[in-house]
């Protein structure tokens, strides 16, 4: 008993250890008890998805008493010594206080890390540097479905992650999603074209698909949802003016997409004509 009375003055006396000690015992409960939900499941249930947020707000909350209690009469006296000023400080240098915390926050969410590809706002690239000021990436071109380096670098001060969500775009460094449309003037029966026009996808594709598919069975695995699938998707709409669009989504190599898109165009423009000769009179 008197080596437990020993040791708890010890950890009493150096507070900095014994706060190392609770973070890592708590994180590493977090962990177990996180692992133990998620389970062998591929995909994510809604109250699997509760009780995982339960479970880290609950841990980050434990974690914030307990360091308060452990640190109550320090943070007192800090408070005590800079009430008079504190008004002033935080006007000063408000930006720079919001930078720092947007920072913690990027670290605490692990929202994205040198070399991911991100978008904030209508900004989007790669992350080349972070630091606890800001963020700098290298802008990519995704607004016209070329994936491509603008040359342009651009930097986000850390203060943005409070005013922009950020969206992790990683996997489309290798395969993307990629949409397009065309647009039919006149109004005539494009649905028999379908066969042959995705007959004609899958040949175009057939030199990747099988790691497409694999590639794509590792994201949903990883984000515990379920993607729309590494086939090629082919819909007919309209638009309010009477034309018909014809919306493609083909799962391709990130560097393929632009030329897969021209190929893909190119068959249903031949088709058409085909079939449709005297529309393109």
């Amino acid at each position: 008993m008197e080596k437990v009375y020993l040791a708890v003055d010890f950890l009493l006396t150096h507070k900095l250890i014994f706060t190392l000690l609770i973070i890592m015992l708590i994180s590493l409960v977090k962990r177990i008890v996180l692992s133990k939900i998620r389970g062998e499941e591929a995909f994510l249930s809604e109250d699997q998805r509760k009780w995982m947020s339960r479970t880290k707000n609950g841990t980050f909350t434990i974690i914030v008493v307990l360091l308060f209690m452990l640190w109550q009469s320090e943070i007192n006296e800090f408070a005590l010594s800079v009430t008079a000023i504190a008004v002033a400080i935080v006007v000063a240098s408000k930006e720079i206080i919001l930078c720092f915390t947007g920072s913690i926050q990027r670290a605490s969410s692990r929202s994205f890390r040198i070399g991911d590809w991100i978008e904030v706002g209508k900004l989007s690239g790669e992350v080349i540097e972070h630091n606890l000021m800001a963020t700098v990436i290298q802008e990519i071109d995704l607004s016209h479905g070329q994936y491509h380096y603008t040359g342009k670098t651009a930097t986000l001060p850390n203060s943005m992650f409070f005013t922009y969500p950020v969206k992790n775009l990683n996997f489309m460094k290798r395969y993307v999603y990629h949409n397009f449309s065309i647009v039919v003037k006149d109004f005539v029966n494009l649905y028999p074209l379908l066969p042959e026009l995705t007959e004609k996808i899958e040949h175009h594709c057939e030199d990747f698909i099988e790691v497409a598919r694999r590639y794509n069975s590792v994201i949903e695995k990883h984000a515990g949802v379920d993607l729309p699938g590494s086939e090629p998707h082919i819909e007919i709409g309209s638009a309010p003016t009477g034309e018909q669009i014809v919306h493609y989504m083909i799962f391709c190599p990130t560097e393929k997409a632009s030329h897969l898109e021209q190929e893909i165009r190119k068959d249903f423009m031949e088709k058409y004509h085909e079939v449709f000769p005297e529309q393109t009179q």
